[in-house]
């Protein structure tokens, strides 16, 4: 490896913006802080050391509805990124999920001979298939989280190494029980209300998720509510806080948060990352989820999968519930809530099935963000033609 590399790394939301880090983590360690960083990220990167081209949150939209008001903005930033690399020439370019930007700024780079590695595939298995055979001429090597996705990639010739999924990796399971004890929650059902990270996923969800509180807590004594906030989402989250009709603790430290999952005794989220990280600690949940409507009739005919969230779909059965648009109303999601309050062998069941599915998304038990900087330190060191 050459002296002090660079790395340019792109994450375009929070889940990726985790990745990012813990890559930047990762590398820093293996090559004793001989390595620097530059790109896009969050919080959680920055944290870590690099100092972003343009905030994070400028990418954080989806839905094609969501999109369009965007596209000159978005535009500009994905020629910004592409000439920066350009100018930079680092050691290796790490994008992370985030297709829609992240693509596009590849395809500026054509014969640029850097290795170009991709974090998080795109999930093919439920649509565009011909993305796979795209991702060949785009990308040297692919990094996926699940470990059924290298077969889709690796039959195209595209160089693909399974990492395992970070949020399945080991936590401190005793640490919910201080949480509680620090918030002075021990007596308390807490039920965590999870709306989403982006701007947009919040303003849909969450006035669906207070009403929903509203009917649970007319059955549920002692009822807490417990948000976990994410960069830029603050503001939005309090304006409903007076909606709530029980005590309400929010969480903005990213350290407290995983011990913050583990002292929900329920949790209700939006479906995304959260989800896989509520099932690592055994918190059982229920998912909701809404889109713009244009946008999810278009979905309903290109998505070819059973269900939206990553448990469900890797033991191929619903065992966390989902009620997706339509059907996911307040009276909907709070009987669901209410059931795992009050069956207690409806909880168990979930539980255990939470657990085998973490067991198929942690690989061999090594930390995904070590396997991932393996990968990247193999790039920077193989020489280039």
């Amino acid at each position: 490896m050459s002296v002090n590399p660079t790395v340019f790394i792109v994450a375009g939301e929070p889940s990726g913006d985790q990745l990012g880090a813990g890559l930047m983590a990762a590398l820093s360690s293996a090559t004793n802080n001989r390595i620097h960083f530059a790109g896009i990220g969050g919080e959680a990167m920055v944290s870590q050391g690099l100092t972003s081209l343009f905030p994070m949150e400028e990418l954080s939209v989806m839905g094609l509805v969501e999109v369009v008001p965007r596209i000159p903005l978005l535009s500009r930033r994905i020629n910004e990124t592409a000439e920066l690399i350009k100018r930079l020439q680092p050691a290796a370019i790490v994008t992370i999920d985030s297709p829609g930007f992240n693509f596009r700024v590849v395809r500026q780079l054509r014969n640029i001979n850097i290795p170009i590695i991709h974090y998080v595939a795109p999930t093919v298995w439920a649509w565009k298939p011909k993305r796979a055979k795209e991702m060949v001429r785009l990308f040297d090597h692919l990094m996926v989280l699940l470990p059924f996705e290298r077969q889709y990639f690796e039959k195209e010739g595209l160089a693909c190494t399974f990492v395992g999924h970070p949020a399945a990796k080991h936590k401190d399971l005793d640490s919910g029980e201080r949480f509680r004890n620090e918030y002075h929650l021990s007596d308390s059902t807490v039920l965590g209300v999870f709306p989403g990270s982006r701007i947009s996923e919040i303003q849909r969800m969450l006035p669906v998720f207070t009403d929903t509180v509203r009917l649970l807590q007319t059955t549920t004594p002692n009822l807490h509510i417990l948000i976990t906030i994410v960069s830029g989402t603050k503001n939005i989250i309090e304006k409903y806080m007076n909606n709530f009709s029980v005590p309400v603790t929010l969480v903005e430290n990213r350290m407290d948060k995983p011990a913050a999952f583990q002292a929900c005794n329920i949790a209700l989220a939006t479906s995304g990352t959260i989800t896989t990280e509520l099932a690592a600690v055994g918190t059982p949940m229920v998912v909701g989820y809404k889109m713009a409507p244009v946008t999810m009739a278009i979905a309903r005919r290109l998505v070819k999968v059973p269900h939206i969230t990553l448990i469900n779909l890797v033991l191929g059965k619903e065992v966390v519930p989902e009620f997706i648009q339509g059907c996911c109303t307040p009276v909907a999601l709070a009987e669901a809530l209410r059931t795992l309050i009050t069956d207690s062998q409806a909880r168990i069941l979930q539980i255990d099935s939470l657990k085998d599915g973490i067991h198929l998304l942690g690989g061999n038990g090594i930390d995904p963000a070590q396997r991932a900087a393996k990968v990247v330190e193999a790039a920077i060191k193989k020489p280039r033609c």
